[in-house]
């Protein structure tokens, strides 16, 4: 029987390719609409693997999380962000 923390595994590891198959959903998009995105993951990563002792810095962090170095994800998928986006990221106060 699968442990709850292998099950949470499943789902995480189901969330990163649910994030890769949907490239055109932009970071800015996510944090808008829930509060959290790419990068807020890659920060939690970090966070946890300190919790359980263990170092891993921030760009290898997003590096997990995007699938390849945040540079070239960027450069290959992430849009200029509309003024619209801007200003309700501003609105509600930036989570990063």
């Amino acid at each position: 029987m699968a442990t709850p923390e292998a099950l949470e595994a499943a789902v995480f590891r189901r969330l990163l390719d649910h994030l890769d198959e949907n490239k055109d959903v932009q970071n800015i998009e996510l944090m808008n609409l829930a509060g959290f995105c790419r990068n807020c993951l890659a920060k939690w990563y970090v966070a946890a693997a300190e919790d359980a002792g263990e170092s891993i810095d921030y760009e290898s962090a997003r590096e997990r999380i995007y699938g390849m170095p945040y540079a070239v994800w960027k450069d290959k998928f992430q849009l200029e962000a509309t003024p619209e986006q801007l200003d309700k990221m501003q609105r509600q106060g930036d989570h990063h």
